[in-house]
């Protein structure tokens, strides 16, 4: 599987180099090649190299679709695993609320995406201790995947 990452680096540094010099700087189809780079690094476990591509795809989408959009939101998700990976839980815990915010407003209260947002809560505040928030939040995603499985 390394070596697919090894492989797979040039190519989308490439063709985030292609659309940046073919759109400029913030367009949706780079704010998607960042994105897409930085989520590799996530993969490789370069927490460092992916942290500033994900605030990246994250001002770019803000300025392009505003700030309670979806993709916003996965920009949001991204960056605060990268943060609770490092273990920095207070800035991680800010961008999961703002993100499930935002698939709540795009999506409702039943969306898969819903659910994935409401355990890395439940996942947060059990690294923090504070148990009764985090099964909360699980009792609530397990509400979400029964309702998805009927």
């Amino acid at each position: 599987m390394e070596g697919d990452f090894d492989k797979a680096e040039p190519l989308y540094k490439r063709s985030l180099a292609i659309r940046e010099k073919t759109f400029g700087q913030e367009h949706p189809d780079v704010a998607d090649s960042v994105h897409a780079l930085a989520t590799l690094y996530k993969s490789k476990e370069e927490y460092e190299k992916a942290e500033p591509l994900y605030k990246r795809s994250l001002t770019i989408w803000e300025k392009i679709v505003g700030l309670e959009h979806p993709n916003v939101a996965s920009s949001l998700r991204n960056l605060a695993i990268i943060y609770y990976t490092k273990g920095e839980y207070e800035k991680a815990e800010p961008l999961y609320k703002r993100s499930l915010a935002i698939y709540e407003k795009a999506f409702g209260q039943e969306h898969p995406s819903i659910a994935t947002d409401l355990n890395n809560m439940a996942e947060l505040y059990r690294k923090l201790g504070e148990d009764e928030k985090a099964e909360a939040f699980l009792k609530r995603a397990e509400g979400i995947k029964k309702g998805m499985a009927q």
